[in-house]
């Protein structure tokens, strides 16, 4: 049987939030910082290939931190350079990202590992009329305290939502963007190519560059897709299914999400061809693993459970895991296991092996 291990790694595995400088200021991690804390991530994955051998690995990641980033040079720069639109900003994390994470092929060839690690610009489809749209969930950018927050919304007309509390329990604030469902990657047939091949690919970046698919307008015979920025294709009319055509959407997708349709499509895919393949998730977060009452006196470790056991927790009113943080997290494990998937894990880099033995972590089986 074929095994294929899916790695999705927070954005924090290359520029961790909440870091602060002495005087208790927020700091926003450098390019240098980050190559570092890459570095580290490294090595730690190529543990997991050096005793995993024989598996196939794909990588996805986040891009909270570095999202916004892009627009927050972007936003400084307005007097003299155009915007950036958001799934543009989502294509230059992805690539720059991709770049950093990849050094992981010198990490493997320093132990004379031959695993092959590439970035794979990646595109999601999503619905235009998602309600997240109206109601933005997805934290971007750096964190600020709560007095920087209202700033941030009175001059820059950020939405802005608490994101957690410090160790000391002081407001962390962070901006939102919309963020809605993934329903399709358009690069899937990439990602197999590389897979069949041995490669490890990175995709679905930061969830993915969100796109929709573009209806197109028949007319005079014609038939015209019309996408972002006054870009137009047509060709003659032919009656049936309308090509797969796709344009930008203004918005971060779920990076866990993004993970878990990739596992249940690959999964779908095999089926199809016959092929025996069992696919794991594994979510690397700052936590060992999800909690009950997080940050709470009765916080309690939830170490194993059954599928049936995480929806019932997860549709309890209210969700005692939050939006924006765990709560994407635990719903992309279930949309993950009811499509099919083997095993999902919840837990931090450094504990992989210890959440394999039921230690650490938190392992959720259908």
């Amino acid at each position: 049987m074929k095994r294929i291990r899916i790695f999705a790694f927070g954005g924090n595995e290359v520029s961790p939030v909440g870091l602060k400088d002495a005087a208790g200021k927020a700091v926003n991690p450098d390019i240098a910082m980050q190559w570092r804390r890459t570095a580290e991530t490294a090595k730690l994955v190529a543990d997991i290939f050096e005793k995993y051998p024989g598996d196939l690995y794909v990588m996805t990641h986040g891009n909270g931190p570095q999202v916004g980033n892009v627009l927050m040079r972007a936003e400084l720069c307005r007097e003299t350079l155009p915007p950036l639109p958001l799934d543009v900003c989502v294509a230059d994390t992805q690539g720059a990202m991709a770049y950093m994470l990849a050094e992981l092929n010198n990490e493997l060839n320093i132990r004379g590992l031959d695993n092959i690690v590439t970035g794979i610009v990646t595109q999601v489809v999503v619905d235009k009329d998602d309600p997240d749209f109206k109601d933005p969930s997805k934290y971007i950018g750096p964190s600020y305290s709560r007095e920087e927050a209202d700033a941030r919304t009175r001059e820059n007309g950020w939405v802005m939502k608490l994101y957690k509390k410090d160790a000391k329990g002081a407001e962390i604030w962070r901006r939102v963007v919309p963020s809605p469902v993934p329903s399709d990657i358009v690069e899937i047939d990439a990602i197999e190519a590389l897979l069949a091949k041995g490669i490890v690919p990175i995709t679905v970046g930061g969830g993915g560059i969100p796109v929709r698919e573009v209806v197109p307008e028949v007319r005079d015979g014609m038939e015209e897709y019309a996408c972002n920025y006054g870009v137009k294709f047509s060709r003659k009319h032919k009656p049936g299914k309308p090509l797969k055509m796709y344009t930008g959407v203004e918005a971060v997708i779920d990076k866990d999400l993004a993970s878990a349709l990739l596992g249940k499509m690959l999964l779908r895919r095999a089926k199809a061809r016959g092929e025996d393949v069992e696919v794991s998730l594994t979510i690397f977060t700052g936590e060992d693993g999800a909690k009950l009452n997080y940050q709470k006196p009765d916080q309690t470790d939830l170490r194993r459970l059954t599928l049936p056991e995480l929806e019932e927790l997860y549709n309890r009113k209210p969700c005692p895991f939050p939006a924006g943080s765990m709560g994407p997290k635990v719903k992309a494990v279930i949309e993950f296991l009811r499509g099919g998937g083997h095993t999902a894990f919840i837990t931090r880099t450094d504990l992989f092996d210890e959440t394999l033995k039921g230690l650490a972590g938190t392992t959720v089986v259908r």
